[in-house]
């Protein structure tokens, strides 16, 4: 189970964990003045010997009551109840000690990583990045590119031959020769399909190239070529074809069969063959939906008619999305067309253009987030953090591991204990150190296989992670001084998780594993559990009149269920369907109408125009339910039943008083 799915299948009237976390508030630099102590926080209630004050009773209310007004009486009193029911199991959790096993404090753990990550980047940087991937939406690029790969940790000799490579290539087309054929010359491109395509790439928008392509390719002008952009494919030149406005979303439909590379000629014949027929079809009027679900091989679609989700540039097969967006009309459908799936008849559904920038807002920054473009706004943070905290590093402390390091560095087993002499000061964090013995403690679990190259390279990089990562969590461990608001979710994190271990184990697991009591409190309470009115009946749905006739024919012969059956559907499987059960009220039509034993007269189900008899066998009269029918709503029952007692255990351990006067200034 994720860490957040526990917290969220709380009773949402007991807590609301707000997902929404504040955004920190800028930073500054205050002169440093006296000021006088702050006053005590009221004390709203005591329970057992823990005070809660009014702005924790507060900060938990107010999210859960976000109406306009001061809150009347009864829903104050109400969920003051909640509130002691919740810190009662709170405060049994503590007792019993499960704040401090090891599970609790990782899954405490893995809430904080998550809650922390929206205060351990620059705000502002990221307002801009979203602005800047919006406008950029707003304009379909159609470009080209060569690729020079070259390894992003390459030594300075590999990564000057990659950009001498390059820019030789790019030399010749700017010199005149043809992009798209110098791109599909063997040995120039590191792109495999640019043998075939000549580095074409068609037209992409903003989030569907790596940043640093997509930015150089919005800056480069229309027919001209950029400088080589380094992205950690390698160097790129790019040469930009055309542009477009943004032709926005397609909802389409389609009806597909399949063809694969290697399909026979005989195979791919009848493909083809397949889709011209269902062609005609809808020509002659067929339903598209009946026939997608029919007949196409896109079983993800077929039962929804051939829909697809919505898509702009560049999520389709190029040749799928022309089809697509050239359909003017909504209800048209296109010529069968082929792609690299096979063969596709696209029916359009609807058209929109881009969403505002409002509208896209969350969307974006849960795409940016996981996009590099988000690097920019963890470096701007680190930049800030070391100014804040007054960073100072010592030059020269990487090169001296240079000595102690060895072959198995480049294996991922290098020995710790090599560096023990080392253990200068690297860098600090206002009067946090960090030591060579802290870099070597990183360097020995951060290590993998890779090939050898100079060591000192790859110690630098290292160091540059190093400290980046020290920094920022440096930053996370202040968290709760600097945000209160981050001080108070957190603290409703850890009382959520003790709340659901507690009460999982008291009531909910509890209830449910408890055989031997849930089945007495279904005995002290069956009368709950009843059976309303219901008949034993058979209700036979015959294909026609024909096949109806023919079935009364048999009932009056006396023949079972089984005989009769074998004899309707002799022809066809689909001339008699029966269903024989216990049938509730107003659970089957016809079985209603026809409320008394004996059988029906004939009914005509306007639904599927069947022709419906019913045979009633007896009526039954209400009484209680099984255990085994009702256990659902008994194990239900039976937690409240075990909450309720569970509560007014724990009030009578840990006294609850409440403060009458502080409670009347709650607003």
């Amino acid at each position: 189970m994720s860490v957040f799915s526990r917290v969220l299948m709380l009773p949402l009237a007991v807590i609301t964990i707000n997902s929404a976390v504040a955004q920190p508030k800028k930073s500054e630099t205050k002169p440093v003045v006296a000021v006088e102590p702050a006053k005590a926080e009221p004390v709203l209630m005591t329970i057992g010997n823990t005070k809660v004050t009014v702005a924790e009773f507060e900060n938990v209310f107010h999210k859960n009551n976000s109406k306009e007004g001061a809150p009347d009486a009864k829903s104050l009193s109400e969920y003051v109840d909640l509130f002691i029911n919740f810190k009662l199991k709170v405060k049994e959790a503590e007792e019993m000690g499960l704040d401090t096993a090891k599970s609790f404090k990782e899954e405490l753990g893995g809430y904080r990583k998550q809650l922390a990550q929206p205060y351990l980047t620059d705000k502002d940087v990221n307002e801009k990045l979203l602005r800047e991937t919006y406008d950029r939406m707003q304009e379909d690029v159609h470009a080209s590119h060569i690729l020079v790969k070259v390894s992003e940790s390459a030594l300075p000799k590999d990564t000057l031959e990659a950009y001498n490579k390059i820019m030789k290539i790019r030399a010749r087309i700017i010199k005149g020769e043809d992009f798209n054929k110098v791109a599909a010359e063997k040995g120039i491109s590191d792109d495999p399909s640019a043998k075939d395509n000549g580095g074409d790439l068609g037209y992409f928008t903003s989030l569907q190239m790596v940043y640093p392509f997509e930015s150089a390719a919005y800056k480069t002008k229309t027919g001209e070529v950029s400088m080589p952009v380094r992205t950690r494919y390698g160097y790129h030149i790019i040469k930009v074809v055309e542009r477009r406005q943004a032709q926005g979303e397609v909802l389409a439909a389609h009806i597909m069969v399949k063809t694969t590379p290697n399909m026979s000629k005989e195979d791919s014949l009848n493909a083809y063959t397949k889709i011209t027929e269902i062609y005609n079809k809808l020509k002659a009027g067929s339903k598209f939906e009946e026939l997608a679900a029919e007949f196409s091989d896109d079983k993800s679609t077929a039962k929804k008619g051939g829909e697809l989700p919505w898509f702009g540039t560049g999520k389709m097969p190029l040749e799928f999305e022309k089809v697509a967006f050239s359909l003017k009309e909504k209800g048209v459908y296109s010529q069968p067309m082929r792609t690299k799936y096979g063969w596709h008849v696209v029916k359009l559904l609807d058209k929109r253009g881009l969403a505002s920038f409002d509208d896209l807002k969350n969307e974006l920054k849960a795409k940016v987030t996981k996009d590099s473009r988000s690097q920019a706004g963890r470096a701007s943070l680190i930049a800030k953090v070391k100014a804040e905290y007054k960073f100072h590093e010592m030059p020269k402390m990487v090169d001296e591991f240079v000595k102690v390091m060895d072959t198995l560095f480049f294996d991922g087993r290098w020995d710790v204990t090599k560096a023990s002499g080392l253990k200068k000061t690297m860098f600090n964090l206002n009067d946090k150190v960090y030591t060579q013995t802290d870099f070597a403690n990183y360097i020995a679990s951060h290590q993998s296989k890779r090939a050898k190259t100079d060591v000192l390279l790859v110690l630098n990089q290292l160091y540059k992670q190093f400290v980046e990562e020290s920094v920022v969590a440096y930053e996370e461990t202040r968290l709760d001084q600097k945000y209160p608001e981050f001080k108070a979710l957190m603290q409703e994190y850890r009382d959520g998780i003790l709340l659901f271990e507690l009460t999982d184990q008291k009531v909910w697991s509890k209830a449910v594993k408890d055989t031997t009591g849930s089945k007495a409190f279904y005995e002290k309470n069956k009368t709950n559990y009843m059976w309303d009115e219901r008949a034993e009946a058979s209700v036979y749905s015959c294909s026609s009149d024909k096949v109806a006739a023919q079935v009364r024919g048999l009932m009056k012969k006396k023949k079972t269920e089984k005989d009769i059956l074998i004899v309707a559907n002799k022809d066809s499987q689909l001339n008699l369907q029966v269903e024989t059960r216990v049938f509730n009220k107003g659970e089957n039509e016809f079985v209603d109408k026809s409320w008394n034993p004996g059988t029906s007269a004939d009914f005509k189900s306007e639904k599927d125009k069947k022709t419906v008899i019913v045979v009633t066998t007896k009526l039954l009269k209400p009484e209680p339910k099984s255990y085994t029918d009702s256990k659902g709503m008994v194990t239900a029952d039976y937690q409240n039943y075990l909450e309720k007692e569970w509560i007014a255990s724990l009030k009578a351990k840990y006294p609850v008083t409440i403060d009458k006067a502080v409670l009347s200034t709650i607003k």
